[in-house]
């Protein structure tokens, strides 16, 4: 898709951040963005040493407060590609915003759609609270995205699901 311009929300140590600018051009730009500096600077190390640093900006922050930034700078548009794996409750909140952010055509990723599985099963099955707590976070995303005229749905099976979102208007 020639993407040289995306927007992570959600970074963590950065492993995805990483595995997106080894693709990119030489040229391409991502911003990464989270709240939690620290979990950043632990993966930073591998960023650097594959010489990365150069295509990432990394902003500390609320991803809602940059991408309304963004929104009122003229950005509508201009990203290629978005990859989210933040607080599962704000999926819904984010996926409003990326539909403005990125270009017609471009691709919204959501990591964890299958949440380890537990979006398949019964309401009532034992499990970890830390799943059960954000199950139905999930299970309101997947309908929604099920249901969303403005883009074309692709939901892959690997790891604990990834949902692609392809922008048709």
């Amino acid at each position: 898709m020639n993407a040289k311009k995306t927007i992570e929300v959600g970074v963590f140590t950065g492993y995805s951040l990483l595995t997106t600018a080894l693709i990119f051009p030489d040229d391409g730009k991502i911003i990464a963005i989270d709240p939690d500096r620290e979990a950043y600077k632990a993966g930073l190390p591998f960023i650097q040493k594959a010489n990365m640093t150069h295509k990432i900006q990394f902003i500390q922050s609320d991803a809602m407060k940059v991408m309304n930034d963004f929104l009122a700078k003229g950005e509508e548009g201009t990203f290629d590609f978005a990859f989210v794996d933040a607080d599962k409750e704000n999926y819904i909140n984010y996926h409003e915003q990326l539909l403005k952010l990125v270009k017609v055509g471009g691709i919204i990723a959501y990591d964890n759609t299958q949440w380890f599985g537990t979006v398949a099963a019964p309401e009532d099955d034992d499990m970890l609270d830390y799943l059960k707590g954000c199950r139905g976070h999930i299970i309101k995303l997947n309908s929604f995205l099920e249901n969303d005229s403005r883009i074309e749905l692709a939901q892959l099976s690997i790891g604990d699901g990834l949902t692609l979102c392809k922008r048709l208007k």
